[in-house]
């Protein structure tokens, strides 16, 4: 009997799905690996590839203790293939289907589907590590060094999860399906990933922490979404990426709050009142808050477009069939079937944004897009009431869903951030009090200075107030090999 609780490491790659035991996909997947590590190898700069990082790395998939923390070289990290338990008798929670047993192979009439869906989440596994790909190089201390490279080989973790599905459950496609997903590559103009969002640059620390933060919650919600699956493999891979996934949002809230962290403490040191004086307040060396407020504004409009379509009739299908529920179904309370519901969508009509009612069965997306509103505010609260504390008179708030689209029903619609239509002629002549500019970006990069001493910090953010494994504020969390 397998062992689904502990992760055995008696083959090249870690696992907890009898590996040893499934030759021809095992085979597989080290035919894979190769091509993996020269992908890895290609990406992050060589003086770190040699570096010591104090990383965790999965032992276990029990939520009580499954990670021990340690020092590794990255292209030594053990990524493995890692499911949640097996719950016993487990039932498809939605859908047609609803009530009937969770399956342990794919039914033929939607394989397709499932491919397509294991593919996309797939691909935004690598995407963004691609995207991240050098900001080791102007890393602001050892402890964010530290957590960018925990966010990347988690990601590359996450990769192999797919990979696995892919190898196991579809065949040659999915052989296939794996090796485009190390072909592709963020930004390419020949084979860019496929959602936009992943082939947009990640600059500075700044956007990391805003990607982190937005983008990385949109990955939570898909995942959990993924996680209600009535297939069942992919459920198990699913539940068990959502526990290494918090700690991505960690690093983006934590990480922006440091930020602002850092502009009060200066603001007030310097005697600072008013957080529009953007000059004086970047003379100090750190970055104003109205900038803060336009990567706010990027990162957010930007997340709200992995969502896809508000009525999608790819979302209703997938949720007919059982394949791709809502976030934490079983705690809504209505049939699971959605037959004759409905549920309030955002149009465009005669030229002003409404409330409509939609089938909710083809509103499935909108509700997960309005749960992750929801989930996200809660972090922007934080940062705000931080500011209130501090008594600095300025609020950040998340720009209407209208806002900057490129996908779905307000996409290239000009709306202000409050959601109101103007002229695209004054969204053209307002855009750079809304979005960052090249000019704001170039004041960014103009403080992305490498601090590599332990325990010291750029000035533009603050230290955090418990170290990673709660380890002292001058852990050496990672071991530099510079040439």
């Amino acid at each position: 009997m397998l062992d689904l609780i502990n992760v055995s490491y008696d083959t090249q790659i870690p696992n907890n799905v009898g590996l040893s035991q499934d030759k021809k996909v095992l085979k597989a997947l080290e035919k894979w690996h190769p091509g993996y590590i020269n992908w890895w190898n290609d990406l992050i700069p060589d003086d770190f590839q040699k570096s010591l990082v104090y990383l965790r790395t999965a032992v276990s998939v029990d939520p009580k203790g499954w990670a021990k923390f340690d020092y590794v070289k990255m292209p030594e990290y053990r990524w493995g293939i890692l499911l949640a338990p097996e719950v016993e008798d487990r039932r498809i929670p939605f859908g047609e289907h609803a009530g009937e047993k969770a399956w342990q192979e794919i039914p033929g009439e939607y394989r397709s589907m499932l491919r397509r869906l294991v593919v996309i989440q797939g691909d935004t596994e690598p995407a963004s590590v691609e995207q991240q790909r050098f900001l080791g190089l102007t890393a602001p201390s050892l402890y964010d060094l530290r957590n960018l490279f925990q966010v990347n080989v988690e990601e590359g973790r996450h990769l192999w999860a797919m990979v696995y599905l892919l190898q196991k459950y579809f065949g040659r496609d999915g052989r296939e399906e794996a090796d485009d997903l190390l072909r592709r590559n963020s930004g390419s103009e020949e084979a860019p990933r496929m959602l936009g969002a992943f082939n947009e640059e990640t600059p500075d620390w700044l956007s990391f922490f805003m990607f982190t933060y937005f983008t990385d919650r949109d990955g939570r919600m898909q995942l959990e979404s993924l996680a209600q699956s009535g297939f069942d493999p992919l459920s198990r891979t699913c539940r068990f990426m959502l526990t290494e996934e918090a700690h991505h949002m960690f690093v983006g809230e934590t990480g922006v709050g440091r930020v602002i962290q850092a502009t009060v403490d200066a603001m007030q040191k310097a005697g600072i009142t008013d957080p529009y004086d953007i000059n004086k307040i970047r003379d100090l060396g750190v970055i104003d808050l109205p900038t803060m407020q336009k990567k706010l504004n990027l990162h957010y409009t930007l997340s709200l477009d992995l969502f896809g379509g508000e009525v999608s009739t790819n979302a209703a299908n997938a949720f007919n069939a059982g394949i791709k529920g809502r976030f934490q179904e079983l705690k809504i309370d209505d049939d699971h079937k959605l037959h004759g519901a409905t549920y309030p969508v955002s149009q465009v009509v005669n030229g002003v944004i409404q409330k409509v009612d939609a089938p909710a069965l083809t509103a499935v997306n909108m509700r997960l897009r309005d749960d992750y509103v929801k989930d996200a505010a809660g972090g922007v609260g934080r940062w705000n009431r931080a500011l209130k504390k501090a008594g600095v008179e300025f609020q950040f708030e998340m720009p209407h869903e209208a806002f900057n689209r490129q996908i779905g029903a307000f996409a290239g619609v000009p709306a202000d951030p409050s959601g109101e239509i103007i002229s695209q002629e004054a969204w053209d002549a307002k855009r750079n009090e809304w979005l960052p500019t090249k000019e704001d970006g170039a004041f960014i990069q103009s403080l992305m200075q490498p601090c590599y001493e332990p325990g010291q910090y750029a000035s533009w953010i603050s230290a955090p107030k418990v170290g990673i494994d709660n380890k002292p504020g001058d852990f050496e969390y990672v071991q530099l090999h510079m040439a």
